[in-house]
């Protein structure tokens, strides 16, 4: 068996990927710089090499690249501790077989490296490198495990032409993933049309889309080009698609079946070559359910779907968010930008933003623009964000407590305070094993709150709340918990 290689300046970072390959038995060999694997190449190749992509003394992605040219169907997992999006969609345009986010898991990444094995004995690889990439700065920011699962997603689509449909709330960065979707594809160098169902009147969406002859009805004077022709060889992003009426979507149906369609008013077919990227806020499948969306235009739609998280479930962006807010919108009004106090960030951190970054971002404007203070504190937040922040839930009402209903950041007093009202009413109605009930109602609520987080993933939300894999299971199986 080949040895695995591990390139990483991190000493403690070789110590435990090689203790844990030892345990697996599994040969390996270290290195601390790319440099020296580039000499070792030369004389022998390993079976998956797995390399940071930041060091002192060399880049993983370059490294990555002089690996692909000389070896081809060698497997490398990339690791970096810095979750951008750029690092994402370059790992996987350079070929790499996987992109590990650190802090990571040890029993994933040895499952990894494992696939990689596999997949380096039966010859199987099959990423290509591409040249050319533009390294442009990305608006799309998040190290939150969520956001990795959409950068990941968008390296992996750069060579597609695939229809891609993107759900979420409303001020998730639909759009903004949409343009990353076609900036990053080899449609990059065509048309990016973007076309909204909502900010247009029903009676012209029809026009809009498709277009609309001379005299096809009262106003028009002239040819006019819909989207689908305007985005010829590029992407055309349709917006909010769950708002677009049923009649039209049978015309959009045909046109994205078969590739043609006619301008209102018109009699030849047009055909344009466009990929199609939607979006939505609604549950379309809820829609067909209820006979207001075409079951067989949503399976056409549903090719790829990518699910845009909100703000509450990655809320560990939100300083990274509000900070490149803040010097984008002092850059934008040409003023110097303000600093946001710890004592804000934290606020912030703890707010649940029903807007999602969208509202962040215009918090971030207001207290540009009406904060006199360099510095932000807690006085300077407006008074209805203060207020939506303090409010208190009320916790632990029976068992039909859903998580959703659950702040998990709401400071220690509301909590307790529910919890002893609940405790009281329970001893004074004489229940029995008083204790052991509201420990399994505390047990299972944060359960549920750490597997919605985690999207059901045991190993992340078994470390994200300090114990172990087995000990998650077993209180699952426990408390009957469904992940």
């Amino acid at each position: 068996m080949k040895p695995v290689w591990i390139v990483d300046d991190d000493q403690s970072i070789r110590w435990v990927l090689e203790k844990s390959l030892s345990r697996e038995n599994i040969p390996h060999r270290s290195f601390s710089n790319p440099n020296d694997v580039i000499d070792a190449l030369e004389k022998e190749t390993p079976q998956v090499l797995i390399s940071d992509i930041r060091m002192p003394r060399g880049n993983g992605l370059d490294l990555l690249q002089n690996v692909k040219v000389s070896h081809p169907q060698l497997p490398v997992i990339i690791m970096t501790a810095y979750s951008d999006l750029d690092s994402a969609v370059a790992s996987f345009q350079g070929g790499a077989f996987e992109y590990l986010t650190k802090p990571f898991d040890v029993d994933k990444a040895i499952e990894l490296i494992r696939r990689a094995m596999e997949q380096s004995e039966h010859n199987q690889t099959s990423n290509k490198e591409l040249s050319g990439w533009r390294q442009d700065s990305t608006e799309i920011i998040g190290q939150a495990p969520a956001m990795q699962e959409v950068f990941r997603a968008i390296g992996r689509l750069a060579q597609s032409h695939s229809t891609v449909l993107i759900t979420g709330e409303s001020g998730t960065g639909k759009a903004l993933v949409a343009q990353a979707l076609h900036k990053h594809s080899p449609r990059a160098k065509g048309p990016f049309v973007s076309f909204s169902t909502a900010a247009v009147p029903k009676d012209l969406l029809e026009s809009e889309l498709f277009g609309h002859e001379r005299g096809a009805f009262n106003g028009a004077l002239t040819l006019r080009r819909g989207r689908f022709e305007q985005a010829d060889g590029g992407t055309l992003f349709i917006d909010e698609i769950g708002d677009i009426p049923f009649d039209l979507q049978t015309r959009l149906l045909r046109a994205l079946t078969d590739g043609h369609f006619y301008r209102l008013g018109g009699h030849d077919p047009i055909k344009a070559n466009v990929r199609i990227i939607a979006s939505t806020h609604h549950n379309l499948e809820a829609k067909v359910a209820s006979g207001t969306f075409r079951e067989d235009l949503l399976h056409r739609l549903n090719v790829i779907r990518l699910r845009m998280p909100p703000l509450r479930e990655r809320a560990e962006d939100i300083p990274v968010l509000a900070r490149h807010f803040m010097s984008f919108c002092a850059k934008s009004l040409g003023v110097d930008p303000k600093k946001l106090s710890d004592e804000v960030l934290g606020e912030m951190s703890n707010m649940s933003f029903a807007g999602n970054v969208r509202q962040l971002e215009n918090l971030c404007h207001w207290l540009t623009v009406m904060t006199p203070s360099n510095v932000i504190g807690i006085s300077d937040l407006p008074a209805d964000i203060l207020a939506e922040s303090n409010q208190q839930p009320t916790l632990l009402q029976g068992d039909s407590t859903s998580i959703n209903q659950v702040s998990a950041r709401t400071g220690s007093t509301d909590w307790e305070s529910g919890l002893s009202r609940l405790a009281v009413k329970m001893l004074q109605d004489g229940d029995k094993e008083v204790y052991d009930a509201l420990c399994s109602k505390f047990e299972k609520a944060v359960l549920q709150a750490a597997l919605e987080v985690t999207r059901g993933r045991r190993v992340e939300a078994a470390q994200r709340l300090g114990i172990g894999r087995n000990t998650i299971t077993r209180k699952l199986q426990e408390l009957g918990i469904d992940d």
